[in-house]
């Protein structure tokens, strides 16, 4: 068989050099338009750091940002989906705030995990990410503000909350910033070493693992399913052992140099995790907001429903409630709650100074822009 490609005809060939020159001459114009807008946000650097009191003005502005893509997808004409326009504006956006101020984002690591992807796709690939071995030390790096923000992981659709996120906030002083919803697509990966029919043991992390049950009882019900600190750390592990495999993602895999054996073995196609962006300063309204708040309420009969009634009767939307064992006391409970709005806005004030009124005690973790795609 000859490795020469198929002769085109001369028509073809014509309007294939017809848009050829078309698209030279489109991407001219995006090249030209993307130096003017990093132009632009050194500008802007330029404009904050000469009006600005403070050695380090704020660049980065949460609000801002969801309300550039939300814009942009709604520019969007397609073909392309809202989620890829979206992710190509989160990029060129990345950029131009690294020539203003490189941002400095912690996460749950190790390298590989779904809460860098969660990082990355908040942030983008100019943002001086750094991975942390544990949730409270993402939170003490962002306190002592030798982190601008970090990511940390506080609910999947599936296994539910991660409560270890929600406990570091009754004692952090950091607020929430953002929010990141990530589809989880499990793959079983292998190594070049792995003898495929011969897996015995397989490695993840223990909610990876519970997300695949199904999966791994239908394909490999006598291997032993071995629970690990990350899906990194299963990625790592395959790559010195012929009778493993390991569940974890796409970025591990191109990380660790693995192959997919089969991919999306999740047993819920719809998965996803739900990360938060953690920071040192409140945020502005951005025109769709959603606010968390944590409450104690006293040990008594209807203390959940006295809680919830002010909400019912302003007409807001709980978007999540979740209960914690109070630190102060055996028997008692906080109350972590999501509704739609910003705490600035005339009814949810209204709503707290009410829910205040009746809790022990009140805190607002933060108001921030929904999570964009």
């Amino acid at each position: 068989m000859s490795d020469k490609s198929e002769p085109i005809s001369a028509e073809e060939a014509a309007l294939l050099g017809e848009l050829r020159v078309k698209i030279d001459d489109i991407d001219q114009q995006i090249g030209d338009l993307i130096c003017a807008r990093a132009n632009c946000a050194v500008e802007v650097a330029h404009v904050k750091k000469r009006f600005s009191n403070i050695t380090e003005p704020k660049f980065y502005r949460p609000e801002r940002e969801a309300q550039v893509l939300r814009n942009a997808m709604a520019r969007n004409k397609g073909p392309l989906s809202n989620e890829e326009f979206a992710r190509l504006f989160r990029e060129i956006m990345s950029a131009c705030l690294a020539l203003e101020a490189p941002v400095k984002v912690a996460y749950l690591g190790p390298e590989g995990t779904y809460t860098q992807q969660a990082a990355l796709k908040h942030f983008g690939h100019s943002a001086q990410a750094v991975s942390l071995p544990a949730i409270d030390e993402v939170f003490r790096e962002v306190a002592s503000g030798a982190a601008h923000y970090g990511v940390v992981p506080v609910e999947n659709s599936t296994e539910g909350v991660v409560t270890h996120t929600l406990d570091n906030f009754l004692g952090s002083s950091v607020k929430i910033c953002g929010e990141v919803v990530l589809r989880i697509h499990h793959h079983l990966l292998v190594s070049d070493v792995t003898h495929v029919q011969n897996i015995s043991r397989i490695y993840s992390h223990a909610q990876s693992l519970a997300q695949c049950r199904k999966w791994l009882d239908a394909h490999y019900p006598r291997a032993e399913r071995i629970a690990v600190s990350s899906n990194a750390e299963a990625a790592r592990r395959i790559k010195g052992e012929w009778n493993s495999a390991a569940i974890a993602g796409a970025m591990a895999a191109d990380l660790y140099g693995l192959t997919s054996h089969a991919q999306n073995i999740e047993d819920q196609p719809d998965n996803s995790t739900r990360f938060l962006i953690i920071g040192a300063e409140s945020v502005g309204a951005s025109g769709e907001d959603k606010t968390s708040i944590v409450v104690s309420m006293k040990n008594e009969p209807g203390a959940l429903h006295n809680l919830l009634e002010p909400f019912h009767q302003h007409g807001i939307d709980l978007t999540r409630v979740e209960t914690r064992p109070s630190p102060t006391g055996a028997w008692n409970y906080v109350f972590f709650i999501d509704f739609a709005g910003h705490a600035s806005e005339p009814v949810a004030k209204k709503v707290l100074e009410e829910v205040g009124r009746r809790a022990s005690d009140l805190k607002i973790l933060g108001s921030y822009p929904k999570g964009v795609l």
